[in-house]
């Protein structure tokens, strides 16, 4: 009974009938306008015209270009007018400004040391190069001092997580999309009320939006109280507005900035099986040691600190255990993030690099498989030139409508010689790659409009260690509990064909 109140009572149910009465006023209004003054009718086609004129001539992606176009053209009376109202992608102009300028102000702590770049090259040229592009337009350096381990699962990523946590003496900060009430979250709680006891400065940070039906509304108060620094990011306010559609995707734990965790599991029971949601669920993520944790540390920090309102100095975070120049020998690390703030889709083009320079194979897991022309063109041309291509997907989806989207893409890519999975166990939720033996990713970023355009995301992109083969040894044993997908299996009833191109259409503007 008391969780049928919450979702009644909740803010999600709340939001969403406020937002529910404001589109249909709006819409109400416009066409109420439109349908009963010619004057008007004819400003509001003009306004839609002069829509399509901007968009069509735009520097922007296709498909959603070809999303709003297509709403214009069904409804030019409504469609210019509500382009100019939400067809903005960019975060609101005050949390952009603050933002920025937070970025370019801490941007000289971040220093490639060239050597390191130089380095790579002589070993892997096509891996140097995906690490000079992140450099040069993320901004986060690639270091060779570094260590870095893949967990195949988020029970185990978990439990070195609290490991991790017990050992904090200095500082701990945590960012997550979702934050859920559970066991994991008491247990993690438990842990930082000790460690602010001790003295250790704990800072925590987590989504509004994805947390909106999972923590009560005090939740922030309450760990204040306890001497945790807490704080939602975006706050969730119930206007009708694209401001909210830019959420924190990132999850990231730093302790004493000697270890940083990041991958696909945020903090929920689902996401270490103590809950069971859409069978089992399989996640992945990696721990970092050394100076690599910084990028991360900068990560945090620069969302943190403007929209907390402190300035300090971020060194006083840097790394204090070193552990030495590797001279190749621990392999090649780079935490990079990916924000909404600019044009530069640097989580996409990651994954188009990978896909660009693979020669033998590339594997990837994703939730959600949404994809645009660049990416259907690179994939499909990578098969055809004798890559071994392969997709894992959920077997049993979170989402029903966006895995029809997910479907909607696997004859094109079957034919062209990709090989589709579906994981039979459960939902897969890591977001990895790993191409060629000697290089992968893993992080946050979706195979989707969300992840590419819209959220903060973050990841690591490291080459020639061993992480690399354990991540293929455990998309190999991951296969093994797999269903591949058949082009017959692929090929849908005309009208679920139908459905899905819709959504396919609509999905930029989901």
């Amino acid at each position: 009974m008391k969780k049928i109140v919450k979702l009644l009572f909740g803010r999600l149910a709340i939001g969403t009938i406020l937002l529910g009465i404001q589109i249909y006023w709006i819409v109400y209004f416009l066409f109420s306008l439109g349908t009963h003054s010619e004057q008007i009718s004819i400003v509001l086609n003009v306004i839609s015209l002069l829509a399509l004129v901007y968009i069509i001539n735009k520097d922007d992606n296709p498909s959603y270009k070809l999303a709003w176009i297509i709403f214009i053209l069904l409804f030019p009376i409504l469609g210019g007018a509500m382009y100019l109202y939400v067809g903005n992608k960019r975060p609101a102009r005050h949390l952009r400004k603050l933002l920025d300028q937070e970025m370019k102000e801490t941007e000289h702590f971040l220093k490639q040391d060239e050597e390191v770049l130089k380095e790579l090259e002589i070993k892997d040229l096509s891996a140097a190069t995906q690490s000079r592009y992140i450099v040069d337009y993320a901004k986060f350096p690639v270091y060779g001092n570094s260590d870095i381990m893949y967990f195949s699962n988020g029970e185990s990523c978990y439990e070195k997580v609290l490991e991790e946590l017990r050992r904090a003496k200095r500082f701990i900060f945590m960012e997550y999309f979702i934050v859920k009430e559970g066991t994991m979250l008491d247990e993690i709680i438990e842990i930082l009320k000790e460690k602010v006891r001790q003295g250790v400065q704990v800072r925590f940070m987590f989504d509004d939006v994805g947390c909106i039906s999972e923590l009560e509304k005090d939740f922030c108060e309450k760990m204040e109280a306890c001497g945790i620094a807490c704080m939602p990011f975006n706050t969730f306010i119930p206007i009708v507005s694209t401001a909210w559609n830019n959420r924190d995707h990132r999850k990231i734990l730093i302790i004493d900035g000697n270890t940083a965790f990041t991958g696909g599991f945020n903090l929920a029971d689902e996401y270490i099986n103590r809950e069971e949601r859409f069978g089992y669920w399989k996640d992945s993520g990696v721990m970092i040691r050394g100076e690599a944790v910084w990028n991360m540390t900068v990560m945090f920090l620069s969302l943190w600190n403007p929209l907390r309102g402190i300035k300090e100095d971020y060194q006083k975070y840097y790394p204090t255990e070193l552990l030495g120049h590797s001279g190749g020998s621990l392999g090649f690390i780079q935490p990079y993030s990916d924000t909404p703030l600019d044009s530069e889709t640097v989580g996409k083009n990651i994954y188009l690099n990978m896909i660009g320079c693979a020669v033998r194979y590339l594997y990837i897991t994703t939730p959600y498989l949404i994809l645009d022309n660049e990416l259907i063109t690179a994939l499909c041309l990578a098969a055809k030139r004798g890559v071994d291509v392969r997709i894992i997907t959920p077997g049993i989806p979170d989402k029903k409508a966006i895995y029809l989207v997910t479907e909607s893409y696997f004859r094109q890519l079957i034919l062209a010689g990709i090989k589709i999975y579906s994981y039979t166990p459960g939902f897969i939720h890591a977001k990895n790659v790993v191409c060629d033996g000697k290089m992968a990713s893993v992080g946050t970023v979706n195979w989707d409009y969300r992840s590419f355009y819209l959220h903060f995301e973050c990841g690591v992109f490291f080459s020639h260690t061993e992480a690399v083969d354990v991540l293929y040894q455990d998309y190999m044993e991951t296969l093994k509990e797999c269903h591949q997908i058949t082009l017959e299996e692929s090929t849908k009833p005309f009208l679920l064909r139908i459905a899905q191109s819709i959504l396919r259409v609509s999905a930029p503007l989901l």
